[in-house]
């Protein structure tokens, strides 16, 4: 049996702008993960979820195909990229089997809470890395991205693809985003293989150390929220705005080019002053789009982190989900976390997960 495990994530700072090409953002992978096991079968295959028991999927191969016996399911990413990580095993010459493919999750509570920590690019990223497993496939860091990315992408038609890099490389990301116009061609015109030995246009991942004086807190609001329909209310703004916007995504880049550096010079508060200004930044574009992006619950959270010198935002499309903390490690958290849950805010027991 093969067994494969991809992270959760959030977003740290630069929501919004790293969706447009080659703009960068800042995230984390945590340690809560979206589990995948491929085992192989001789005739019928299914793909299982815990999460999902009621809408098992039994499927036969038929000329390299998947053919399923019911085709209501809620399984889009896994079957996305089983379909992309199985057209790369065939551009390599390899025969294609039937297996039973299981999925369990961490990224939601057990008794349904949804935390925004971007299951949908985690279970790509699994089930990728399995397949490439069991397929024995010589695969790189790099390749599981393209191969994902190119899966989520597909599926959801919008974003970043920074959740994908998140879930793929572990700890600290800077991630610029590449572009997907770009990849949309490509994909009517090359070959999977020659695509993904590609360098993609304005793509750019870096791991980033933490300074070890810096702690991460997450809180959780109780409400979330969907990025995909976020991020397309922002774009429609995009379009009658165009200055506007142009003048928040400059904002942005700067904003976390400095932080990066912060990172890079392990500087707890060059960190934390990024923060706080990308908080700034995306109060604007909530003005210009009309899209309530922090709400009471987040700025509540927000303003009693301040209140202990920890500089607090919006983690992701906002709307509800999480925010996020950075905040010295010798800092006594046990006041700030007595006000969080006073005002109905869970924090969550979550830390970054690094990859070897």
């Amino acid at each position: 049996m093969i067994k494969a495990a991809a992270p959760g994530k959030l977003y740290i700072a630069g929501e919004y702008a790293v969706v447009e090409t080659g703009y960068p953002a800042i995230l984390v992978a945590l340690n809560q993960f979206v589990f995948c096991t491929v085992e192989k079968s001789s005739d019928v295959g299914s793909i299982l979820s815990t999460q999902y028991s009621e809408n098992s999927i039994y499927w036969r191969r038929q000329d390299n195909q998947m053919i399923f016996d019911n085709r209501d399911n809620p399984f889009h990413y896994i079957l996305s990229a089983i379909k992309i990580t199985e057209d790369y095993a065939c551009s390599l010459g390899l025969n294609l089997s039937v297996y039973h493919l299981k999925i369990d999750s961490q990224l939601d509570s057990s008794d349904g809470k949804k935390y925004g920590l971007g299951s949908s690019a985690a279970v790509t990223v699994a089930t990728v890395k399995a397949l490439c497993e069991f397929y024995q496939l010589n695969v790189t860091q790099d390749i599981i991205f393209k191969l994902s990315a190119i899966a989520h992408f597909e599926v959801q038609g919008n974003g970043s693809l920074g959740d994908i890099a998140a879930s793929v490389y572990g700890g600290w990301i800077a991630y610029h985003s590449f572009d997907r116009r770009w990849l949309m061609e490509q994909r009517k015109k090359t070959n999977l293989i020659d695509l993904i030995a590609m360098d993609w246009p304005n793509l750019e991942i870096e791991q980033l150390k933490a300074p070890n004086n810096l702690m991460l807190l997450i809180g959780w609001t109780g409400s979330p929220a969907s990025t995909s329909k976020l991020v397309d209310k922002v774009s429609i703004a995009k379009a009658r705005e165009s200055q506007e916007y142009q003048d928040f995504l400059l904002a942005s880049q700067e904003c976390i080019q400095k932080m990066i550096l912060g990172f890079r010079n392990n500087n707890l508060n060059v960190i934390q002053d990024g923060i706080r200004k990308n908080r700034q930044i995306l109060h604007a574009l909530s003005k210009l789009s009309g899209v309530s992006i922090e709400t009471k619950a987040l700025t509540n959270l927000c303003e009693i982190a301040e209140e202990f010198n920890g500089a607090a935002k919006t983690s992701g499309a906002g709307g509800g989900d999480c925010g996020i903390v950075a905040i010295d490690a010798k800092s006594n958290l046990s006041l700030l976390i007595e006000k969080w849950t006073n005002a109905k805010i869970e924090r969550l027991n979550l830390s970054v997960h690094e990859i070897d």
